[in-house]
């Protein structure tokens, strides 16, 4: 379960990312081609983010996918699925692109003493996963 690597440097980078401030919600974007399982990255936020002050954050998971070019027809398209074939011919020689991004989109903080909670844009912080 890859997930669990990923997730230990995604909390490292949201804890310095939050200066301390208790974090009520993340939003995060990974390409396709990591084959990530959104159960299973869930999971692995969890037992990464125990005892931290990430750990009541919700997390929002966003798959973008990746490009694949087909060399037998030549069909261009998009596709979240990390094995795929040319949906034109079916043919799997195919050239993929994109997708492998791992990208911390945005951070809400809770709001001190208060039931609501204040947004702090993060412009697109990459981080690599160990």
């Amino acid at each position: 379960m890859h997930e669990i690597g990923m997730c230990e440097g995604l909390v490292e980078l949201i804890e310095r990312q939050a200066g301390g401030r208790p974090v009520a919600a993340a939003r995060v974007r990974v390409g396709a081609r990591h084959a990530v399982v959104d159960e299973a990255f869930g999971q692995a936020f969890t037992l990464a983010a125990a005892g931290t002050t990430v750990q009541d954050a919700v997390l929002e998971l966003v798959i973008t996918p990746m490009t694949v070019g087909c060399h037998n027809c030549g069909e261009s398209s998009e596709s979240v699925d990390s094995l795929a074939v040319c949906p034109g011919c079916g043919d799997d020689g195919v050239d993929v692109s994109g997708g492998d991004e791992l990208v911390l989109e945005s951070l809400t903080f809770a709001a001190a003493g208060s039931s609501g909670a204040a947004t702090g844009e993060v412009p697109g912080v990459p981080w690599h996963s160990r």
